[in-house]
């Protein structure tokens, strides 16, 4: 079991990254193995074993690693056990051996691996390109990697190296960070400053903490308060925010005086400081709560959702739209609201879930799933259900688990189901 979510959590985290991918859902109940096949290629499994097969049936991998990852382009980490792990393409060729405690995907054509507590790089033909000899690494950005070396016999410090495995920053900080639009941030003597690409100090090492640049900003100080800076080292804000909580669609969520509010990329406060909680946006909306109730605004500011609901808060994606609504909840009552807060399904379900591939899972007595007009499209007739990822559902029905399909019909472990639950 443990086996199975493991291999279910590396598909989920890698959903987003295939979105561009050619995705065919297929029947599992004659092959008994996973659930789709991404870009022309499927995870086969034998007892706890795991391999690859084409859409024609062709087997690229006999079932022969403990744990595989799906593909990312052309690549899949693949662990012949839980320490030794490797790297295949989409010939089946094991590119890097299963004999390293790990790998990372390629970047500016770069494989990093992990041998013990060293490591080094391979490029994706196989071909070791950079010994493994550091005390640690990154992977390669902006054409150059963070490594960590001995400068005497026990003392280590962080530089950077290129592709052909130059050390362009000799080893000399206590600590270093990818670069990033190319500027980097380095620590010494537990202070945060940033370097440029020639190792030009232009932002200076004193302070507490520091962030990587992001879209020509970033934010330095310390703990009693973080000022924005532009990329040219410029300050914005006053020190005034004691906390970042990242960005989306133009604006910074950032907390004052134990309140959140956003920043657009200038420095305004474009949304006052003023909510207990809040949300990155997701097209051009996101959830704020004041006095543990909920609502919905927009990038201005402008209240889509009144403030006025509630969240039990075992719900990550309430008040977060998918398909073009979003999850709310009043009164112990959910319902959904779609992206100008008008309500399509009044909160009349005892429990629900928010929408994939156009379907919910609702609770009335029993668990269905309604479409985006909030008709039901499968009836409520499962003791569980989950919702769609991939075009698979899990549910219970009348005690046993089945996987079923978009059009609510049984496609795994239907012995004891009916052809389809429409």
């Amino acid at each position: 079991m443990k086996k199975s979510l493991f291999i279910l959590s590396l598909l989920f985290c890698g959903y987003f990254l295939c979105a561009q991918e050619k995705v065919e859902y297929v029947d599992d109940e004659a092959c008994g193995c996973e659930l789709v096949f991404i870009d022309g290629i499927q995870t086969t499994q034998d007892g706890d074993r795991f391999g690859f097969k084409r859409e024609d049936g062709t087997v690229i991998v006999p079932n022969k690693y403990l744990f595989v990852d799906r593909f990312h382009g052309n690549y899949c980490k693949v662990y012949m056990d839980y320490y030794q792990c490797g790297m295949i393409n989409r010939d089946g060729t094991e590119i890097i051996p299963c004999i390293y405690t790990n790998v990372a995907y390629p970047t500016d054509s770069l494989i990093m691996v992990q041998q013990d507590s060293l490591y080094g790089y391979f490029d994706t033909l196989g071909n070791m390109r950079i010994p493994i000899k550091y005390r640690a690494a990154s992977s390669f950005n902006e054409g150059l990697a963070v490594v960590a070396d001995y400068v005497d016999s026990d003392a280590v410090a962080y530089g950077f190296i290129d592709h052909q495995g130059n050390m362009v920053i000799k080893p000399q900080y206590q600590y270093a960070y990818p670069f990033s639009e190319g500027f980097a941030v380095v620590k010494n003597y537990d202070r945060f400053g940033m370097i440029d690409r020639n190792n030009r100090e232009v932002f200076p090492i004193k302070y507490e903490i520091l962030t990587s640049m992001f879209e020509g900003n970033l934010f330095a100080g310390d703990n009693d308060g973080l000022a924005l800076y532009n990329n040219k080292f410029e300050r914005l804000t006053e020190p005034i925010y004691t906390q970042l909580d990242g960005k989306s669609e133009d604006r910074i969520l950032v907390v004052r005086d134990g309140k959140y509010g956003y920043l657009d990329l200038n420095g305004k406060e474009i949304i006052p400081c003023q909510y207990d909680r809040a949300g990155l946006f997701k097209n051009g909306r996101t959830f704020v709560s004041r006095n543990n109730k909920w609502g919905i605004i927009d990038r201005m500011g402008n209240i889509i959702l009144p403030i006025e609901y509630d969240n039990s808060g075992y719900r990550a994606e309430a008040y977060i739209y998918h398909d073009g609504l979003a999850l709310v909840e009043k009164d112990h009552f959910y319902g959904y609201v779609d992206i100008s807060g008008n309500f399509v399904v009044y909160p009349s379900f005892q429990n629900a879930y928010q929408f994939s591939e156009g379907l919910a899972p609702v609770y009335i007595g029993a668990w269905g799933y309604i479409d985006t007009k909030g008709d039901f499209f499968i009836p409520p007739v499962f003791d569980i259900a989950s919702p769609f990822v991939w075009g698979r559902a899990e549910v219970v029905y009348k005690g046993e688990i089945h996987k079923m399909n978009t059009e609510g019909r049984c496609v795994k472990n239907c012995k004891n189901a009916p052809k389809s639950w429409r």
